[in-house]
């Protein structure tokens, strides 16, 4: 027979922390915290027109592919994950689900999240589905449980969304309007810019850039012309960061090709040979990290997912549906190259690369310290768990990685990544996983028990190293149209 004590120890104050150290460390230090997300998904119309949800399934189901995927693995069919099933059947269907996730952080998050916002203390599943999607959707129609409302309950501070260069920026120049407790700001993602793979999507896509700069793209120079233009456009509505998701980064030591040529070709609608493409990339993420250098942006990359594996669901369904994975890569020589041809002309800024294959930590943990030239605290910054790695294994192997080839008392903390609203649980999460090791390293006489010193770290990598390492104000936003 298991004890009422033992049942309860489950998500109680003290979850994941298991120390005394541990627990002083986040109830004193880190659980009050504002939140900087400095890299989310989140809709920023959604966010501008304080959107309410129907029912729990368009706020928690919609757009999750973390929670697909594991209803998939269980054989749920995907009438009741993407399809045409009702909403109340979807939840459902993933409320029987949730039993069988066990020891995946879904299951953690999962509950998290009905307790933080919705006070469900019960766990899901099958026998109770029904009473917790009605509790829940009782509560949607309050203030607190519109996005804004969701974002306060969480102490947000800041969002930094995630914005294509040719994107209006119009939801965020009319939230910057409004009094808020939080501050929106846009995050600049040119992916598109340099996807040369399917030269008519890409045509197609140069067509909708040069008419947001107000330019015809003709020429390679008129496509970095545009892209300086969107950068300022950008810079002006508070954008002070860009991201950029790819596999690996690519370098070439030579003009291999002829920048100009590769453009024509691209013009009269043929495909690159891979090399080619490599280079297209090179050249132009080389020229867009100067013009970010210029403009004192940090600089984002998120490396190593091999994306979209299964061509029969991307036709059915689309991109960013759930059939992504860790990539296996070359990544060390040519990001140390990129980065070096950066510095060598003292145009790299600030920047933060992110790792999604755990055999790679090491690497991208000595690579930070190649480039911290002292300019700036924590200048080059190997960031936190990404993806399949933001669970406890993954972040806790990131930060001791971190710790141990470089300095985690300058990182920048987490993010949520995420599309939701109800994501921002996973920054507690973090929270007492950080705390949680420093705590067991004192309890271990690894480190001293300096309960002032060691809780400034613990609150420099909650919140102070983001705030201080990113140049969000908002008086920088300039209100145009």
């Amino acid at each position: 027979m298991i004890s009422t004590e033992v049942q309860t120890n489950f998500l109680s104050e003290d979850f994941l922390l298991q120390s005394p150290y541990a627990k002083i460390l986040y109830h004193d230090f880190a659980k009050n915290l504002p939140i900087i997300d400095y890299h989310n998904h989140l809709p920023p119309n959604e966010v501008n027109e304080n959107r309410k949800f129907a029912n729990m399934s368009q706020i928690w189901l919609a757009g999750d592919h973390y929670k697909w995927r594991a209803m998939r693995t269980l054989g749920v069919s995907e009438k009741f994950i993407t399809g045409d099933a009702s909403d109340k059947d979807k939840f459902a269907a993933w409320a029987k689900s949730v039993p069988y996730t066990m020891r995946n952080p879904l299951y953690h998050w999962t509950h998290l999240e009905l307790r933080r916002y919705f006070g469900v203390d019960d766990l899901l599943s099958e026998e109770n589905a029904y009473e917790v999607y009605s509790h829940c959707n009782d509560q949607l129609d309050s203030p607190d449980f519109s996005t804004n409302g969701l974002l306060k309950q969480m102490n947000v501070e800041v969002i930094c969304s995630t914005d294509d260069p040719a994107d209006s920026l119009q939801e965020h120049v009319e939230f910057a309007q409004k009094a808020d407790s939080f501050q929106m700001y846009p995050a600049f993602r040119p992916d598109k810019s340099y996807a040369v793979e399917n030269p008519e999507i890409y045509l197609s896509y140069l067509e909708k850039l040069g008419k947001a700069a107000g330019i015809k793209i003709n020429t390679y120079e008129d496509l970095l012309a545009a892209l300086a233009i969107r950068i300022d456009y950008f810079h002006d509505r508070g954008c002070r960061l860009s991201d950029h998701g790819l596999e690996q980064l690519y370098f070439f030591e030579k003009e291999q090709y002829n920048i100009q040529d590769l453009f024509e070709l691209l013009k009269n609608n043929k495909t690159l040979t891979t090399s080619e493409i490599q280079y297209f990339k090179f050249k132009t993420l080389t020229a867009l990290c100067k013009m970010y250098h210029a403009k004192g942006w940090v600089q984002q990359f998120h490396l190593g997912a091999l994306r979209n594996t299964n061509h029969r669901m991307l036709s059915t369904l689309g991109p960013d549906t759930g059939f992504d994975s860790i990539g296996d890569f070359v990544q060390a020589k040519a990001l140390a190259q990129f980065f070096n041809e950066l510095d060598s002309t003292d145009q790299l800024t600030k920047s933060v690369i992110y790792n999604l294959n755990p055999g790679d930590n090491e690497v991208f943990a000595t690579m930070v310290g190649n480039f911290n030239d002292g300019s700036t605290k924590g200048k080059i910054q190997f960031g936190s768990g990404w993806w399949y790695l933001d669970q406890k294994d993954g972040m806790e192997a990131q930060m001791n990685t971190l710790s141990n080839m470089g300095l985690i008392s300058c990182f920048i903390g987490m993010l949520t990544d995420s599309r939701s609203f109800l994501s921002f649980p996973r920054h507690e999460y973090f929270r007492r996983i950080l705390c949680n090791l420093f705590g067991k390293d004192v309890e271990n006489g690894e480190l001293p028990w300096d309960e002032k010193w060691l809780g400034k770290i613990i609150s420099d990598i909650c919140y102070f190293n983001a705030k201080n390492y990113f140049d969000f104000h908002p008086t920088n936003i300039q209100i145009k149209p």
